[in-house]
């Protein structure tokens, strides 16, 4: 995709982006754009700021009582309205031809599965029911062995031979019940690591404890990451913290949910990251498959997020030195 020097390539189009600014031209408002697509209004002005860039001007003009399109914002808005309206059109025509039900089997990493994607997957088939979803699950990191036809996978950056579009990657931060936070108030970060039992997730090709001494490396800690609990999932090892005991590296983004209800708090503002993200992959032949096609857009519109770390809820303590 080039930017202002040149041709925009349809191959590249940052279509997170055109999303983001077609719901903030409606609204014109990044409030009301935010409630409606249930993301952060940063990661709305970032995507439109990056709209804005690659387009060389801007499409909203920021006035002390609201926005406004400016001549460009004001051309494209209704073109991207009507280019999606004809895409679901199309794409809800082929799904349902005939009358006819299509199985798609969709693979996604456990933790993924509880934590994200059943909340979600019923919107899915109420939206979108002639698509049926054959869900499997597995620990290991990267694509299952079993053939399926569209996959959300816990894995490293790297090339291959699948197309990976992702959804966020992981940023992590020690985390535990309300109860231990309390004990430790006031305490330096070192302290609060040393004194709790520390609870690790086994993850393929890696030893116990590997996440644990990432985050020492980063944080700049000395710790002992020998003993404690490992389990099968984080979100097991979540659980288990949540009963008052020990301390479990979360994923901010997919734990969100227990750290603004105060079951999880993160006592310091420590986030690092982790070297994973999850990513949707498929093979690159199937982007032609309408129903494919459609799941991966639903997905990346319902879960594409920022890479940059998600804000802590109030009451995290600032981070200290060890």
């Amino acid at each position: 995709m080039s930017g202002r020097s040149g041709r925009i390539d349809r191959r590249w189009l940052p279509l997170n982006a055109l999303r983001a600014f077609e719901m903030v031209g409606r609204h014109l408002s990044f409030t009301g754009a935010a409630q409606s697509m249930h993301v952060s209004q940063s990661a709305l002005s970032r995507h439109v700021a990056m709209l804005e860039d690659l387009l060389g001007q801007p499409l909203l003009s920021r006035r002390p009582h609201g926005l406004a399109l400016t001549e460009a914002g004001a051309a494209l808005l209704p073109a991207i309205g009507k280019s999606f309206d004809r895409l679901e059109q199309v794409l809800n025509d082929i799904v349902r031809r005939d009358g006819r039900q299509r199985r798609l089997r969709v693979h996604m990493a456990p933790s993924f599965l509880h934590q994200v994607a059943l909340p979600i997957l019923a919107e899915f088939r109420r939206d979108f029911p002639d698509v049926v979803i054959d869900l499997s699950s597995a620990l290991a990191a990267g694509l299952p062995a079993t053939e399926v036809d569209v996959a959300v996978v816990y894995d490293r950056p790297q090339a291959g031979d699948t197309v990976r579009d992702l959804l966020w990657l992981v940023r992590v931060t020690p985390v535990c019940a309300p109860s231990v936070a309390a004990r430790f108030a006031g305490r330096a970060l070192g302290e609060f690591l040393a004194e709790n039992e520390l609870l690790h997730v086994k993850l393929q090709g890696e030893p116990t404890g590997a996440p644990w001494a990432r985050f020492a490396r980063q944080t700049g800690l000395a710790l002992d990451v020998g003993g404690g609990i490992a389990f099968e999932t984080v979100t097991l090892a979540a659980q288990y913290a949540m009963g008052g005991q020990g301390i479990v590296l979360a994923d901010v983004e997919m734990f969100a949910a227990e750290l603004a209800s105060g079951r999880l708090v993160a006592p310091y503002d420590a986030v690092t990251e982790d070297g994973y993200g999850y990513y949707l992959a498929l093979h690159p032949e199937d982007l032609a498959d309408p129903a494919i096609s459609l799941f991966r857009s639903w997905m990346i519109g319902r879960l594409g997020r920022p890479s940059k770390p998600r804000e802590l809820p109030a009451g995290t303590v600032d981070a200290v030195s060890p």
